[in-house]
């Protein structure tokens, strides 16, 4: 992911690292997971859930819509819609080709999502945090 990321205000700021603790969160199958598509992408739902969150909190406060805290959240949901759509709801057990592609898919989220933090980390002046 290119860009840069400055926080308008202390207020993005927060945001920014608010979503950056939350994006830490593992978008992987739990380990009490039940082998199921449905279930393996039950957490980046979740994790969805939680960066919108953080964004409507910072908008309730004030924030603009239009700041870059809002942009990457807003970023997430592309990468992650196409594998619920594909996913959730599927409850048959994964064969090996199967699991290699839901590995995929997640995979491919992960590495937004990491590039996310990225951009965060260096722009909230944390970089030198553990990614």
């Amino acid at each position: 992911m290119a860009g840069q990321w400055v926080p308008r205000d202390q207020d993005e700021l927060t945001a920014g690292w608010r979503l950056w603790l939350e994006l830490g969160s593992s978008v992987w199958p739990r380990p009490d997971w039940d082998g199921t598509p449905d279930e393996a992408v039950r957490g980046l739902q979740e994790l969805l859930q939680a960066c919108d969150e953080v964004l409507a909190g910072y908008l309730a406060a004030g924030g603009s819509a239009e700041a870059e805290v809002a942009r990457l959240v807003r970023s997430l949901h592309p990468a992650a819609c196409w594998v619920r759509e594909l996913w959730s709801g599927d409850t048959t057990p994964l064969d090996g080709e199967r699991l290699a592609l839901l590995h995929g898919d997640l995979a491919g989220f992960a590495e937004h999502a990491l590039g996310v933090r990225t951009l965060l980390a260096e722009g909230g002046g944390w970089a030198s945090l553990t990614l």
